[in-house]
């Protein structure tokens, strides 16, 4: 038995908690999974995995059995690519996770360019508003804007989007445009969650100094970029997006910006990746390519040197 392969599967496991699902990502039987595990515990000596019939988690000596493994790992896939001498030789899967406006607005329109450059790489682009596990559920790197809370993760600043407030046509003509703050008690706000049922947040500006909060009416909540900006268009209420967003649509009289002397604090944008000695190469490529591209849409760019939480 290939003790790379073992290894690769073990990590899986952990990081899935789950041989079931591991078995399925990695194309195997159960019980194939289940011999890797126990080869490697053989020997190392030591039980990697404490399994109860509702999950599997790490022991003390897996969690760091495991840590040595994407060390190893990387090691190895480096090691493979030392003799690659073009970008164009790369090869492999990455998988990224970009919230749905990113991946819609900015990155899908070009990203034939780098496939087209890269042949050999097959990407697994996922696009949602929720924020995924990107340990356990597999991610290469991913794209996120606003404050971070990923301890184990590494971030790399790419830039900070401009937010301001927009509204319809229809919903000016029929409510007025605010003037000033104090006008907002008047108006109606679609509210944004992650998690509906909590307590969405209210209309902000930023003062150069400190953010001020606003609580308003709304009679909508949504949980996704898409529906946000779909309710502002249909009239319903006023929305706080990042400008890059909505451009088209204010350029074609869809949407108006609103007061525009009390715009928001700017929303950083982050690459996040794994907590790992080393990156395959066809990871850091995509990073820097998705780096430059989302700095150049965006135009808001702070040189900023690698952040780590």
């Amino acid at each position: 038995m290939d003790r790379l392969t073992a290894m690769h599967t073990f990590v899986r496991v952990a990081e899935l908690a789950s041989f079931s699902r591991a078995a399925e990502e990695l194309g195997l039987p159960k019980a194939s999974v289940s011999n890797h595990i126990q080869l490697l515990e053989t020997q190392a000596g030591a039980r990697l995995l404490q399994r109860t019939t509702r999950k599997v988690s790490l022991t003390p000596d897996g969690r760091t059995y495991y840590e040595r493994c994407l060390d190893l790992l990387a090691e190895f896939e480096e090691l493979d690519a030392l003799f690659v001498q073009t970008e164009q030789q790369l090869s492999g899967r990455i998988r990224v996770d970009m919230p749905t406006g990113m991946a819609k607005g900015v990155v899908v329109p070009h990203l034939a360019e780098f496939l087209q450059q890269h042949p050999g790489v097959q990407l697994e682009l996922s696009s949602t508003d929720r924020r995924v596990d990107v340990v356990r559920e597999g991610f290469d790197f991913v794209v996120r804007a606003g404050q971070l809370s990923d301890s184990a993760l590494i971030a790399r600043k790419v830039c900070d989007m401009a937010v301001r407030t927009y509204a319809s046509p229809d919903y000016l003509a029929r409510h007025g445009e605010p003037q000033t703050p104090d006008d907002l008690s008047h108006h109606q706000l679609v509210h944004y969650a992650q998690n509906l049922g909590g307590q969405p947040d209210g209309w902000e500006y930023w003062d150069g100094e400190r953010l001020h909060t606003i609580d308003m009416a709304g009679a909508l909540t949504v949980n996704n970029a898409e529906s946000y900006t779909a309710a502002c268009l249909a009239g319903i209420g006023l929305i706080q997006t990042p400008e890059s967003g909505v451009r088209k649509l204010v350029a074609s009289g869809q949407l108006v910006e609103v007061l525009a002397n009390y715009t928001c604090q700017p929303l950083p944008v982050y690459l996040l990746y794994p907590h790992r000695r080393h990156l395959a190469k066809r990871v850091r490529v995509l990073m820097d390519w998705m780096t430059v591209l989302i700095q150049h849409k965006l135009q808001h760019v702070h040189d900023e040197p690698v952040l780590e939480e």
